[in-house]
């Protein structure tokens, strides 16, 4: 066994700079591959998106609003962010531009509720507890497009959420069968540090999400279909 060691050991001292070579052009090639997927899946999101962004004034209208859910602050009260996409829906109820708004959103467990604090905020600002539908399985965008449409029937949205994930969200809204519009938020930007994050996280959530749509993935949690879209529109 001690002969194997030292002979393992000479052959790489003795080649020591093809091995280092050969590990590094194999670290390039993995870096190259792993930039050119994301690369190429960001294309792709933003391509699928671009004709279907826009202004809050110039938005065609929509039966649904569907505002996807971000971090709720400890008190139980929307971030700042969360609120600025819930601001926009409450002008697109107000001005007739949509008749029901879901929010979707994570619940992870008891304490921590994203659809629920949305829901509170909506009404305490004059939109009626009847045309707000929880979804409280949106783990993540893709989860939050598909269970829009699987399980709640929606076929027609204006998704709504910060300007740098608009595009992610538009475009999995349509691969998964919405006919989805974009209004994006930007006066968040005031963040600076959060808003550059964020941004530079889509480029890694851009090529998540290409794989999501071309495995077909489930989202984590179905379930039965829910009428409570259905029932919101009905009433409004």
């Amino acid at each position: 066994m001690r002969g194997r060691i030292g002979a393992v050991r000479r052959w790489y001292a003795e080649h020591r700079r093809v091995v280092r070579r050969s590990l590094l052009a194999l670290v390039a090639g993995v870096v190259l591959l792993g930039g050119g997927g994301t690369l190429a899946s960001v294309v792709w999101i933003r391509g699928d998106a671009d004709d279907h962004i826009y202004s809050e004034a110039r938005v065609p209208d929509a039966p649904v609003a569907l505002v996807l859910g971000t971090k709720v602050d400890a008190d139980g009260e929307p971030s700042p962010f969360l609120a600025a996409r819930l601001e926009i829906a409450r002008r697109l109820f107000d001005a007739g531009k949509v008749r029901a708004i879901l929010v979707s959103g994570d619940n992870m467990n008891a304490d921590y509720d994203e659809p629920g604090a949305m829901m509170r905020w909506l009404v305490d600002r004059g939109v009626p507890a009847q045309q707000v539908v929880l979804d409280h399985a949106g783990f993540d965008t893709y989860d939050s497009c598909a269970r829009a449409e699987r399980i709640f029937g929606v076929k027609r949205a204006t998704v709504v959420t910060q300007s740098f994930h608009l595009p992610r969200a538009v475009a999995l809204c349509r691969r998964l069968g919405i006919d989805a519009s974009g209004v994006g938020d930007e006066t968040v930007k005031r963040y600076g540090r959060p808003w550059r994050v964020s941004s530079t996280r889509e480029y890694g959530a851009c090529l998540k999400a290409a794989l999501d749509l071309l495995s077909g993935r489930d989202p984590v949690h179905l379930g039965r279909r829910e009428t409570g879209v259905d029932d919101a529109l009905r009433k409004g």
